[in-house]
């Protein structure tokens, strides 16, 4: 009988502990048990194994304020719940346990009337180690593209009825013209023979706005691709193939506003969501740019010590345009969703670099733990911040590693070089004097004294907001070579604006938007010129593009250019030299601006050692002894390298 007994007992413990294990084991798989999704849960999924193990969650549900939520899976605790003032919101703080598992889980909000709702969220796998995103970098040579802009690959999403703005108008500067993600993709050969390594599109999130809603800045969905340049599938199918070939993906985020049509201005959740709210709640039906309160733009607030509070608040609290509302960032909230959003979308797409929009706008002291907390997790990844401002103390300030001051540490790896692309400008249009000229390029350069890291800089000509190249050099082919010839050679990051390789322009109305992002000519239905083809293109546009494949593809292999010793010696009879060395490699940059033949004498440069080196003409494929004399013969950028 004692036997049986005990024979008993062990089949009821392997029982239980065959439903431990299979309770156990529904905790860590997927489960489908959700029958009632809820308007909004963002970030709509997470991943596991993250150095910061908080989530928070934003709830958007008529009257959701009133449920508890509860989550029963292993490695997932909420930590607290907050409300807020509208009751169609909650914030859940998430903790997830280093050794939690992927797979699905049930959010079950159980209401006071005893009803419930469910909301299935899901854990993902990470793709690959946090060290292994790759971040943008000096060895790199960007392709900015503004995408409603360059291709349309795909005409069934020109038009969609269920957004405000339902037309396409080629002819219209600021209508939509129907690019879209697969265009980019459709034409990845040609950027990437090019020899560009890395494609940054203006943002493609959806903006909802009833118009100028091409530009994508104006987001009314973070987590959403506007459904008119494609969808997630395409966003990512860019991305992988960019991979596929070594390339990376630069997404252009905007922390310091979004579109006015964002779903939550419709319903706020916190008196404090946007700056200025309360004089939008009250204006709300009369809402224009009279009764906005703008930004001064006064950007020198941010470090000027005499500042006064006001104007720093003018500044950082007042809205960009009346149709982008000002976000909050010192709203905790808030705050979370913004570096949630990023880093959701480095996991989701595999980003190789963050360009953030209007850096100088938002609360500095949240940029700074924005890009801390994305650097923390990705210790390789790459940001640059737009500081659009001449002055290279302002510039120099936001990067990571300045000795500033007031002891601000922004951990922004790059920013962008405005002071260089206006010096670089000038210096090539001016006709050549003590202070003018070339003297501007070499006293340009020179501030790199002050920088942090200047060849985490990004140097650039043109771009979605300024004039073109070609424009800004009174359409002079000869000159804009010069330019982009000198800033390829520099210790920076490179950017190029699309259509700048044919030699696009703005110059029938200087500095407008809707020139400036033209079509890029083949990327469009019956286009008689495709550039992608070189069908149409006039020869001064073929030798620029070849031009600018033939230094990309070279600085792709050269260690001189990416990681070399730079030298530079002020101008001498309208002529500018620059040196780049490492080991036996140097390249030699000369920029002429003498429209008949000059002899020069080489022993000027004697300290560079080059006497009885032969070095190539890089664009020519030309010969050349380094002795005593080098004769230059016609206007323009010479390229040498001993590189043969």
């Amino acid at each position: 009988m004692k036997l049986i007994r005990n024979i008993f007992l062990v089949a009821i413990l392997v029982a239980l502990q065959s439903c431990n294990t299979s309770e156990s084991s529904k905790n860590v798989s997927e489960v489908s048990i959700s029958n009632t999704f809820l308007e909004r849960v963002e970030p709509p999924n997470w991943f596991v194994d993250f150095k910061n193990t908080s989530l928070q969650l934003l709830v958007k549900e008529e009257s959701i304020g009133n449920a508890t939520p509860t989550i029963s899976y292993a490695g997932v605790t909420i930590k607290k719940v907050n409300k807020a003032k509208s009751k169609n919101y909650l914030f859940i703080d998430l903790d997830i346990d280093k050794n939690t598992k992927p797979g699905k889980f049930d959010i079950v909000f159980k209401f006071e009337n005893g009803s419930k709702k469910i909301h299935t969220y899901e854990l993902k796998s990470r793709v690959k180690a946090a060290e292994d995103f790759i971040g943008f970098n000096n060895s790199d040579a960007i392709y900015l593209i503004t995408p409603d802009r360059f291709a349309n690959a795909d005409a069934s999403n020109d038009i969609n009825k269920n957004l405000h703005e339902t037309t396409i108008d080629r002819s219209h500067g600021y209508k939509r013209h129907g690019g879209d993600i697969q265009g980019i993709t459709n034409h990845l050969d040609y950027i990437e023979n090019l020899g560009f390594t890395s494609v940054w599109p203006t943002p493609v999130l959806e903006n909802n706005m009833y118009n100028g809603s091409y530009h994508g800045y104006a987001i009314t969905d973070y987590y959403k691709v506007d459904p008119r340049f494609g969808n997630l599938s395409d966003y990512k199918k860019l991305a992988d193939e960019l991979r596929k070939r070594g390339m990376k993906l630069i997404m252009d985020q905007v922390a310091n506003h979004c579109g006015l049509e964002h779903w939550w201005m419709k319903d706020l959740p916190f008196e404090d969501w946007v700056n200025n709210q309360k004089n939008y709640e009250e204006n709300i039906e009369n809402w224009n740019n009279k009764t906005n309160i703008n930004s001064n733009h006064r950007r020198t607030t941010n470090q000027d010590s005499y500042a006064s509070e006001s104007d720093r608040k003018g500044n950082n609290e007042g809205w960009f345009v009346s149709t982008m509302p000002d976000l909050n960032q010192r709203n905790p909230y808030l705050a979370k969703y913004i570096i949630q959003n990023s880093i959701w979308w480095i996991e989701t797409l595999g980003l190789g670099g963050i360009r953030q929009d209007t850096y100088p706008y938002p609360d500095k002291d949240f940029m700074s733990d924005w890009a801390g907390a994305i650097m923390h997790e990705y210790p390789n990844f790459s940001i640059v911040g737009e500081e659009w401002s001449y002055n290279p103390l302002l510039v120099g300030y936001w990067q990571k590693g300045a000795k500033n001051k007031d002891g601000y540490e922004s951990n922004l790896k790059s920013t962008m070089d405005f002071p260089m692309q206006k010096a670089i400008i000038e210096g090539i249009n001016e006709e050549e004097s003590w202070d003018k000229g070339l003297v501007k390029l070499y006293e340009g350069l020179a501030n790199d004294f002050y920088y942090a890291s200047p060849k985490d800089i990004m140097v650039f000509l043109d771009n979605h907001d300024k004039s073109r190249l070609f424009t800004e050099v009174q359409e002079d082919a000869v000159k804009a070579k010069m330019a982009l010839s000198y800033i390829l050679m520099l210790p920076r990051i490179p950017q190029i604006y699309y259509g700048t390789e044919i030699l696009m322009n703005d110059t029938a109305k200087p500095g407008d938007h809707g020139l400036i992002r033209t079509d890029f000519p083949g990327g469009f239905k019956d286009d008689v010129i495709n550039a992608f083809t070189r069908e149409g293109l006039s020869e001064e546009q073929k030798s620029m593009q070849d031009f600018v494949a033939t230094i990309l593809n070279y600085r792709k292999n050269s260690d001189a250019i990416k990681q070399g010793k730079t030298l530079h010696f002020a101008p001498y009879k309208g002529t500018y030299f620059l040196f780049r060395n490492y080991n036996d490699e140097v390249v030699v940059h000369i920029i002429n601006k003498n429209k008949t033949s000059i002899s020069l004498d080489l022993n000027r440069f004697k300290e560079v050692g080059l006497k009885g080196k032969k070095f190539k003409n890089l664009i020519t494929g030309e010969s050349f002894i380094w002795n005593d004399v080098i004769e230059l013969s016609e206007k323009g950028s010479t390229i040498l390298t001993t590189k043969l």
